[in-house]
């Protein structure tokens, strides 16, 4: 009697439409922040989504903030995005639940990104072919703190990639 047993590899390669179907929910959330606190602009947040997507799609994103920061941290409402690859079957949330009514008087609407590791053994050309077509130019900066705690609670996902949203809760 004899046994065979194989293997099958999937193997998805991951497009600009896929980089755009998680930027478009981070953008979404962005609206949702934009309608309860009056901020990012409508104009803020196609720029954040076309970076978002550029860097998704380059493979180059480590981690993107967007929220209020007052007193140099992080304030409820800031959502913090995590890219990472996806092992297995991830979720693909649904945008939302944005808590209304913090307070974010004396505070101002900010972002911060970080690269991952790919774009540092990346040559200056591949990182300047991917910065050419970015919305707009970032420096360098330490990372500012939170006040409260960050929970997460929703990720977003498609073509063996995902971003895993945070949000900064208050205490």
């Amino acid at each position: 009697m004899s046994s065979y047993s194989y293997a099958v590899a999937e193997t998805q390669t991951f497009t600009l439409t896929h980089a755009k179907h998680m930027a478009a929910k981070v953008a979404a959330d962005l609206m949702r922040v934009q309608r309860l606190y009056g901020e990012p602009s409508t104009q803020r947040i196609l720029d954040f989504e076309k970076e978002v997507t550029a860097l998704l799609k380059a493979g180059y994103l480590g981690t993107v903030i967007y929220g209020f920061k007052r007193d140099g941290n992080w304030i409820e409402p800031t959502l913090k995005y995590t890219a990472a690859e996806l092992s297995g079957n991830g979720a693909d949330d649904s945008p939302g639940r944005i808590r209304p009514n913090a307070d974010v008087s004396g505070a101002r609407f900010a972002s911060y990104l970080t690269y991952n590791t790919a774009w540092d053994l990346a040559s200056q050309s591949e990182r300047d072919a991917v910065e050419k077509d970015l919305p707009f130019s970032r420096g360098g900066a330490p990372e500012p703190g939170v006040s409260g705690y960050m929970t997460s609670d929703r990720s977003y996902s498609s073509g063996g990639r995902a971003l895993n949203r945070s949000i900064v809760r208050s205490y």
